[in-house]
């Protein structure tokens, strides 16, 4: 998801954070403590929502295997 205004999270300072989204980061601490595959499998029940803005729709499953390759690329998730 591209991280525009809206959608950024909050440092503890309220300012606004660049490197995450509002749902990942809040206050200065993430939203939710866990691996990346719990965050795979958390974001995989937003699927039908997610295909709402596709032209061909995903699977579930092809929607757990793009994040796992696209979830290694963000910040929080390089290893």
């Amino acid at each position: 998801m591209p991280l525009t205004q809206e959608i950024l999270g909050t440092n503890a300072d309220g300012s606004k954070n660049e490197d995450y989204c509002l749902y990942c980061y809040k206050d200065g601490k993430f939203t939710q403590e866990c691996t990346m595959e719990e965050m795979i499998e958390f974001c995989s029940q937003f699927v039908d929502e997610v295909n709402k803005n596709m032209p061909k729709p995903m699977t579930k499953d092809e929607y757990k295997d793009m994040m796992r390759q696209f979830f290694p690329t963000l910040k929080r998730w390089k290893q």
